[in-house]
């Protein structure tokens, strides 16, 4: 028996793969943010606050430019800030919230789940992109004739359709992830500061392979990253 309710986190999680592109494009959908938000409706915002920022490690070498084709972070931040979050009670069935002691393997599974819904979201927005256009094409004579009400009616239908595909995403994710997560805990043997290290050399490798590429392409992004840090660590001995 599942020990939450996936509904709240299928709808939080078409609302924030809405953002990625659709509506409003407000930063909402980054992991970090993500992943918070859904640990928070999961009853601890403070684990999924650290699974999303493992995510956002790794969604540092995803560049949206275009009609490139890039993971979609935003539905699958809330599939692994939900699982991280609700580890203890998928584990034990105790009411979310209730305080447990870190379980090994619940960061991997859960940044593994994540990943792979980011990689088939991916997939659900070429699909989608291609029947919007059909539908585009279909509309193409009374567009041409200055309808605006087919225009309108095309961003609407455009939008509630990715709002239907991050929900199903979601809920998919959450449905076959749950179990898989619950079956993990049961068997785990590593330690739980070893299962969380691993997770940490690997997203940081991957940040640290994005910011690489970035010292390529964009002129002084060495100075801009040292300063950057200089401010940080002023900050942190500030405080």
């Amino acid at each position: 028996m599942i020990s939450f309710d996936f509904l709240p986190f299928a709808l939080l999680g078409a609302l924030l793969g809405l953002d990625v592109v659709s509506f409003p494009q407000a930063m909402l959908s980054r992991p970090i943010v993500a992943a918070t938000l859904a640990g928070a409706l999961a009853g601890d915002a403070a684990r999924g606050l650290l699974i999303g920022a493992a995510l956002e490690l790794f969604a540092l070498e995803t560049l949206p430019v275009g009609a490139s084709r890039y993971p979609e972070w935003g539905s699958a931040a809330v599939v692994g800030g939900a699982l991280f979050a609700a580890s203890p009670a998928l584990a034990t069935g105790l009411e979310l919230g209730a305080p447990t002691a870190e379980l090994a393997g619940s960061m991997c599974v859960a940044v593994l789940a994540a990943v792979a819904t980011s990689w088939v979201g991916g997939i659900s927005m070429i699909w989608l992109r291609r029947l919007n256009g059909q539908l585009h094409r279909a509309q193409m004579p009374r567009i041409t004739a200055g309808s605006a009400r087919s225009v309108v009616g095309l961003q609407l239908a455009g939008a509630g359709l990715d709002l239907l595909r991050g929900f199903a995403l979601t809920a998919t994710a959450l449905g076959v992830a749950a179990p898989a997560l619950r079956a993990a805990l049961a068997t785990w043997a590593s330690d739980a500061r070893l299962s969380r290290a691993v997770v940490v050399a690997l997203s940081g490798a991957v940040a640290a392979g994005a910011v690489w590429k970035l010292f390529h392409a964009v002129p002084r992004a060495g100075w801009l990253l040292a300063g950057g840090l200089l401010v940080g660590l002023l900050l942190l001995v500030l405080r």
